[in-house]
């Protein structure tokens, strides 16, 4: 049978997928960019477009499929979000319909209907009661905070035990949670395919252990050998609590806010048929979150919450690019410097004036944007979708060009773009560099004004930075505090 994944650059998708085709499973990825499921594709999985919000695009990616898994949710995309997930789950309802689908599994979250959920909450069982509006069966499967390496929800316990010996917290550090481990949803997620008594059901999963968000906190950081003190006041609401989270955790705003929001619930499974139909290993809190850390300490991860790149909307556009152009003759091979250009940012860099681009990040973190703290995913490669810092991979083309899509907070849209032409043979190569702006208002067109002295220097020096490294054979810049006077602007 032919299962379709969709959510395949998210955290969940991509882990799932990977699953499923090392139990000999037959998957179809999807995604609104296939060139990102290139690690899917190797392990031989069909990788095909689609986007729920263009209902167009999944007649094609859905025929043949008998089972559909729905793990998209618009979360960070806005304050809108609700409204955008109802309207991708119906297409993707009528979309299962129309294409003869036997089957959709559903990953929503934890809550009780009768209470008043927060909005991301009441938006992810919402998005359940639309796609059971079609004629399709659908399998919901509930769970609250899921612990693995890479889930944003652990990374903000992580991040507040490692960081702060002393939290001052609101009152819903004191809400109940069961807490899950990412193995255990993965093996009920596969589990229900071969299940037919989960067709048609709601089923709420978890790892059995109710604890308070103190509570795993403190356990968190004793797994990390810390000691934690937390002290509860009634003063913080979540709007201030997710300020605090955007500054301390590498979360951003837009993510923490509706996560915040639906921390003040307790969200414990009161269902508990699911574990004698599927019997899934025993996992503890403390267990899974020493598994986590183990695989954060191991190497890049499979996938990550920053995986799951966001739509790009153009908004009220004025079409007058803003450029800024370099072109620098290389004594290396093209080979040696795209090497450079493809490990930019990270912990290699930005190949000039390091300080700078921290101090843009940490006033994109003010703003509540991305800012710097999700680094790169691989230290020496990159695919599309990729984030890097607070950019995302448009485009990379191995060898010769890599185009960047700035994330953090501009009134614009802002891409970087690197090209590499050989100049003959065993003459060096050419480093091609863009910046571009398209301000979305008279404010855009102020800020880039305002910032082109300093964007003259902090391209002209990134350029000859990234030649420096090519010729000298590292991938790490050397110091410089000036530009190179060999840089001539296009």
């Amino acid at each position: 049978m032919t299962i379709l994944v969709t959510g395949a650059t998210g955290y969940i998708g991509g882990r799932l997928a990977a699953r499923l085709l090392a139990d000999g499973r037959r998957v179809r990825a999807l995604a609104r960019d296939p060139r990102r499921l290139t690690s899917l594709a190797a392990a031989g999985a069909e990788c095909v477009a689609g986007d729920v919000l263009r209902p167009e695009s999944l007649p094609d990616a859905l025929a043949g499929v008998e089972v559909a898994y729905y793990l998209i949710h618009s979360m960070g995309m806005g304050r809108d979000f609700a409204a955008r997930d109802r309207e991708a789950a119906a297409n993707f309802a009528t979309a299962c319909a129309a294409a003869g689908v036997r089957r959709i599994i559903y990953l929503g979250g934890l809550g009780q209907s009768a209470a008043a959920l927060s909005t991301h909450l009441a938006s992810r069982q919402e998005v359940g009661d639309v796609l059971r509006g079609g004629p399709v069966p659908v399998t919901e499967l509930r769970a609250a905070i899921i612990v693995g390496a890479g889930s944003a929800s652990f990374e903000i316990i992580r991040d507040l035990a490692r960081k702060l010996p002393v939290m001052i917290c609101p009152r819903w550090v004191r809400s109940r949670c069961e807490p899950i481990a990412l193995d255990q949803v993965l093996d009920y997620l596969v589990g229900v395919l071969d299940e037919p008594r989960t067709i048609g059901e709601v089923l709420e999963i978890g790892g059995g252990e109710v604890l308070t968000y103190q509570d795993m906190m403190r356990q968190c950081a004793a797994a990390l050998g810390k000691r934690v003190r937390i002290i509860t006041v009634p003063v913080l609401t979540p709007r201030l609590s997710s300020y605090w989270l955007n500054l301390v955790t590498a979360v951003p705003m837009s993510i923490a806010r509706p996560l915040v929001e639906g921390l003040r619930h307790d969200v414990v499974t009161t269902d508990h048929r699911i574990r004698a139909w599927i019997p899934v290993e025993a996992v503890n809190f403390r267990q899974a979150v020493e598994r986590a850390l183990a695989e954060d300490h191991a190497g890049p991860l499979a996938s990550r919450w920053t995986g799951a790149a966001g739509r790009v909307t153009p908004g009220a556009a004025t079409r007058a690019i803003l450029r800024d152009d370099r072109m620098v003759p290389a004594k290396a091979s093209a080979a040696e410097l795209f090497a450079v250009v493809e490990r930019i940012g990270g912990t290699a860099g930005w190949f000039y004036a390091n300080w700078l681009w921290r101090a843009r990040g940490a006033i994109d973190r003010l703003l509540g944007g991305v800012g710097m703290r999700r680094g790169r995913r691989h230290p020496l490669r990159v695919v599309a979708g990729d984030p890097i810092d607070f950019w995302r991979v448009e485009e990379i083309v191995p060898g010769q060009r890599l185009r960047l899509r700035a994330e953090m907070k501009v009134p614009g849209t802002a891409t970087l773009e690197f090209e590499v032409l050989a100049r003959g043979h065993g003459e060096g190569a050419f480093l091609i560099q863009r910046a571009e702006f398209e301000p979305h208002s008279r404010w855009g067109r102020a800020y880039w004004t305002a910032l082109r002295p300093l964007h003259a220097l902090v391209f002209r020096g990134m350029a000859a930075g990234i030649v420096d490294a090519a010729e000298s054979g590292h991938g790490a810049p050397h110091p410089r505090t000036r530009g190179d006077a060999r840089q001539s602007s296009r």
